[in-house]
């Protein structure tokens, strides 16, 4: 089986947020709507205190709670882990924003440009009625993982083939893999490293991990 995970390394974030910058021009997402968020953090007590930045979004839960709750089916989940969203069958209920624990989905209520009511080129592209009035949220930029795939590349390791935020890293901070492929790059990430997953007790099973440590020889 394939199952699709995100890898953020918190020791080389650098908080730039060229992902965040990235993801807004690929999706188009209206004014105020980011999927890929960098959260700013101060840990530690003084003086040993220190800025931690933590890159966060959608995390492609194994047991999503946003898709049990979903009256309409629009919320599905792949069999490689990345979780969507059928535009066409959301009804607009905002129970699925409600039921995330990430605060990863966001609700269109209208059409809206980041400069107005004149849309640049990325936003004409996304121009799409369906869109409007439902739930969105980051789903790995899976058109780019399928046509990679259908092309024969590799998601995380072929540019073409892998979603825009880990693309754009330029601290590589950001890693896209299989992780049920023991060779994959994220599985040796996460067999060398100690990580951990956010919120991870409520038993989501969330499919973006962080690593913060080596791991113990």
């Amino acid at each position: 089986m394939t199952r699709y995970a995100m890898v953020a390394d918190l020791r080389r974030c650098v908080g730039c947020q060229t992902c965040t910058a990235a993801c807004k021009e690929a999706r188009a997402t209206p004014p105020g709507v980011q999927f890929r968020r960098v959260l700013d953090l101060e840990v530690g007590e003084y003086p040993e205190v220190q800025r931690v930045f933590l890159p966060t979004g959608c995390q492609h839960c194994d047991e999503p709670p946003c898709l049990e709750v979903c009256p309409s089916t629009a919320t599905r989940k792949r069999t490689d882990g990345i979780v969507t969203i059928d535009e066409a069958l959301c009804i607009g209920c905002s129970a699925c924003i409600m039921a995330c624990p990430y605060d990863a989905r966001s609700m269109v209520d209208e059409e809206a440009f980041a400069y107005g009511e004149e849309a640049m080129a990325n936003e004409r592209h996304r121009v799409d009625p369906d869109r409007i009035g439902v739930a969105i949220k980051c789903d790995f930029c899976v058109d780019r993982v399928d046509a990679g795939v259908a092309k024969g590349l590799v998601p995380g390791v072929d540019p073409a083939a892998t979603p825009m935020c880990v693309q754009s890293c330029i601290s590589g901070a950001l890693h896209f893999g299989d992780v049920d492929d023991p060779d994959s790059n994220v599985s040796r990430l996460l067999a060398e490293n100690q990580s951990f997953r956010m919120h991870e007790d409520l038993g989501t099973g969330p499919g973006f991990h962080y690593l913060w440590d080596k791991g113990a020889l």
